[in-house]
């Protein structure tokens, strides 16, 4: 087995361990006390619901309350904070807290999974880590315990609170409000300020990314000394939430905000604007958006939160670059330029396969499902696919209607988008052995 372990790359170690996470989850959730009835869930149920945790998605075929127990619920929230923070990163927590020594194999499965620049200072990163996770996630259950204290209890309303504080921080999107209707979320709460700023907040901190917080703690609030990495999330998560919330109020205001106040207005389209970047919860139903704010959700979800977070998508650093590059292309300008900085050649040409085979694995995605769904829209199938891509979980509501070989291929998306496309190609075609020798230029023409 050492040898197995040793032979294997980083992404294929990543990869293998995330799959082992979601076949233990799927066990566990098998067990006649993980699910209300007493019954077992089954297998497919049970491996939908732990690769949909594991990969802190939200995707689900039944609903997380009224289904699971609470030992069933206690698993799914396991396996999103596993997930969500990444096995290495906890392993070596481990670690740490029992004083062993981190060899440089680890370090660099560390740096791997959190997406870090450089190796060094990876071990105290993981401290920062720990340390914030627990602080925000903490503040989150607290503020939000005080709401549900009030409704539920004081076992309860914590419980409610350590819950969704812990989703919402790892971008999850599972929620136990169905207790009020199944598959509801926050529908019944779309007005609430303090549920709405309270997740809204863990989202987006879940989602900026581990390398930008140790840049913000260190910088504190001088823009000018952050790293041109936490300048480009922070200038693209700006644009993002604040803009397309704008186009959801533009939207959305003759349709599902037409009865609202302006407030319960701005609160909507600022919580639809974040919660399409990867999370999964709502506050308004989503299958009755209209037919361009089901788009632009598409587009949110595909683009996801940044690098090294808990949050899924192709990231907001490598739509920047993307942008930055068609823009400079198409002005004439030889490199792409972003802050007064030139993005390496490398890294362009990364971001732009990053762009292009997860748009390739949504569209075959698509396409598979749509023949085995044939009465499925495709806008929905479309709007599920993304979501699985994406890790988001927001959901049109076919999920549950979908086949078992449909639901399957869905797993697969969520799982592929967990430990990245670029991560799961490499599964099966990194090699150690480099090419010598380049072959002949050979020239074409092109667009």
């Amino acid at each position: 087995m050492n040898k197995f372990l040793n032979k294997m790359t980083q992404a294929q170690t990543i990869a293998f361990g995330f799959l082992i996470i979601i076949l233990i989850g799927t066990i566990l959730l098998m067990l006649p006390i993980a699910s209300r009835s007493g019954h077992s869930a089954g297998f497919l149920t049970a491996l939908f619901t732990a690769t949909s945790s594991t990969c802190v998605t939200g995707l689900v075929v039944v609903d997380t309350y009224t289904h699971w127990s609470l030992f069933g619920q206690l698993i799914i929230i396991i396996l999103i904070q596993v997930g969500g923070l990444g096995f290495i990163t906890i392993g070596v927590l481990f670690s740490i807290l029992l004083k062993k020594n981190i060899d440089l194999k680890q370090r660099g499965l560390l740096k791997e999974s959190v997406n870090t620049i450089h190796i060094g200072g990876v071990v105290r990163l993981v401290k920062k880590i720990f340390i914030g996770t627990v602080i925000f996630e903490g503040i989150g259950a607290i503020v939000l315990s005080f709401h549900f204290v009030k409704e539920y209890g004081l076992i309860r309303g914590i419980y409610y609170g350590v819950f969704h504080s812990i989703s919402a921080f790892c971008n999850a999107g599972f929620d136990l409000m169905g207790n009020k209707a199944p598959y509801s979320s926050f529908t019944n709460d779309y007005g609430n300020i303090l549920i709405n700023v309270t997740i809204m907040a863990l989202i987006v901190i879940g989602g900026l990314g581990f390398i930008v917080w140790d840049d913000l703690s260190k910088n504190k609030f001088h823009f000018r000394k952050y790293m041109l990495h936490t300048k480009i999330v922070l200038t693209t998560t700006a644009i993002l939430i604040f803009g397309c919330a704008v186009l959801f109020y533009i939207f959305e205001s003759p349709n599902l905000l037409s009865d609202m106040s302006t407030k319960d207005k701005i609160l909507a389209s600022l919580f639809s604007s974040v919660t399409a970047r990867t999370a999964g919860f709502n506050t308004i139903d989503t299958a009755s958006l209209t037919s361009s704010s089901k788009l632009l959700t598409v587009a949110l979800m595909f683009i996801g939160g940044s690098p090294g977070s808990t949050a899924g998508g192709i990231k907001t650093t490598t739509a920047a670059v993307v942008i930055c590059y068609i823009i400079n292309t198409l002005t004439g300008k030889p490199d792409c330029n972003i802050y007064k900085r030139r993005i390496a050649d490398a890294t362009v040409k990364k971001a732009c396969v990053i762009v292009c085979v997860n748009l390739l694995i949504g569209l075959i995605g698509t396409i598979i499902i749509c023949h085995l769904q044939n009465s499925a829209p495709i806008s929905d199938v479309l709007f599920e696919v993304f979501s699985a891509i994406g890790t988001v979980g927001m959901s049109t509501g076919i999920t549950r209607e979908l086949i078992a070989p449909s639901r399957i291929i869905i797993a697969i998306l969520m799982y592929c988008g967990r430990i990245g496309s670029i991560t799961f190609a490499l599964v099966f075609t990194e090699k150690k052995n480099v090419a010598r020798v380049t072959r002949p230029e050979g020239k074409i023409t092109v667009g």
